[in-house]
């Protein structure tokens, strides 16, 4: 499944959780020694100087492999089965307790996969989440798993917000990309349901060449579905994404500049994913259209400035391994051997990514890296280091005074 979930914006917040969800389901009584309190809203964590040094805003829990469909982009390659070394519920219950360890305010966990949907102790886990007061939220598959009962139940648990991905403006695009006949239609019912269930939602959308003419037909269908955030996903050559093609620098410049002016009249937030070079864009935009620094930090893209692979972003596998980014294969640890505060606060590969004077080519010399700071995905997928420029950027850093371009 896709990353997802960031900050509500544009003065429609996440509904928060009453951290009153009770015992989980089956009987069993989720250790915890956490003191819950009242929950934030997803992005409740900060960063000092756009650096997210001491804990993640995100931690994305890759639940499960197993899911109902197979998809050509995805980054997991789901299987149908559950994998036999997934975390089990009591680790699931330790992994929650070591994100204790971040303080106050604690990372949001986002339960992906695969499809968390085919976990059936996922209502435990994410009561195990809401009772430590930790938020939480859904990035489901569209399948017969997902029903209008369970969303209420998984809401009652304590999800805050949920995520649906939408590929296509029709069900022939849409299922084309899927694998699945019907995905389209399904993913339009969960829509409605997530509204009907008062879960706010944010749909996800893949931008690749195939994608990208679709965009504008996919963008009309955005206001159909009462959505909180339009997020894309600019493909990250991982999993089966090997066997499609990004969009080129020229292509992605152009389009953040639709994506910028879309953003000034959409009743939603528009965001973007391993394109954060969409950030550059919005600075430049919002400076000519008169606004200062404080008005730019407070817009829903402001409040992203700084978060890429690695700071402000954490994922664990549905084995328990530690990553800086579900696109970003490099393995700091394992959170049945190892903590999760230490990997993300202490190891090179995570101190490493948020520490941008070490960023190579234009990414190091460029003025916007800070806010920025390039996919580390994609400069990993392409030059095998982590440190060099985005290969997606088409701007050009000032030299000795010029102006870049």
């Amino acid at each position: 499944m896709d990353q997802a979930i960031e900050r509500p914006a544009g003065g429609r917040p996440a509904a928060q959780a009453s951290g009153q969800a009770g015992a989980p389901s089956g009987g069993q009584r989720a250790p915890s020694g956490g003191h819950p309190g009242g929950i934030g809203p997803v992005g409740s964590v900060r960063p000092e100087g756009y650096v997210y040094a001491r804990a993640p805003m995100l931690v994305y829990w890759e639940t499960t492999l197993s899911c109902g469909l197979a998809c050509r982009h995805c980054r997991a390659e789901a299987i149908p089965d559950r994998a036999p070394d997934e975390l089990t519920t009591q680790e699931g219950f330790t992994l929650l307790d070591q994100i204790l360890g971040f303080g106050r305010p604690y990372p949001h966990v986002v339960f992906t996969g695969g499809d968390p949907l085919r976990r059936p102790d996922l209502e435990t886990l994410v009561a195990a989440a809401t009772e430590r007061g930790i938020g939480a939220s859904l990035a489901p598959s569209a399948t017969a798993e997902m029903t209008p009962e369970r969303l209420r139940a998984l809401k009652a648990a304590g999800i805050q917000t949920m995520s649906l991905s939408l590929d296509g403006s029709t069900a022939e695009r849409h299922d084309a990309f899927r694998g699945v006949p019907g995905t389209f239609e399904m993913t339009i019912r969960a829509a409605g349901w997530a509204h009907e269930t008062g879960l706010p939602l944010q749909v996800n959308t893949l931008v690749t060449d195939e994608t990208l003419p679709d965009l504008p037909a996919i963008y009309a269908l955005m206001h159909e579905l009462g959505i909180i955030r339009w997020s894309l996903f600019f493909l990250i050559s991982v999993g089966r994404g090997t066997a499609l093609r990004e969009i080129s620098p020229a292509d992605s410049e152009h389009l953040n500049h639709w994506l910028y002016d879309r953003s000034k009249e959409a009743p939603f937030a528009i965001k973007t994913t391993e394109a954060t070079h969409y950030r550059r864009v919005a600075i430049k935009r919002m400076t000519a259209d008169g606004m200062d620094e404080a008005a730019i930090a407070a817009t829903s893209v402001g409040r992203g400035f700084g978060v890429r692979d690695g700071n402000g972003i954490m994922f664990v596998a549905n084995n328990g391994f530690v990553f800086p980014s579900g696109f970003l294969p490099l393995p700091t640890g394992n959170v049945r051997t190892d903590d999760v505060v230490a990997l993300y606060r202490e190891h090179p590969v995570f101190t490493g990514l948020r520490d941008t004077s070490a960023f190579k080519g234009r990414c190091g010399r460029c003025p916007y890296v800070q806010v920025c700071g390039g996919s580390r995905a994609r400069a990993f997928a392409w030059t095998g280091d982590v440190l060099e420029a985005d290969p997606l950027c088409p701007f050009v850093p000032p030299v000795d005074g010029e102006r870049g371009h």
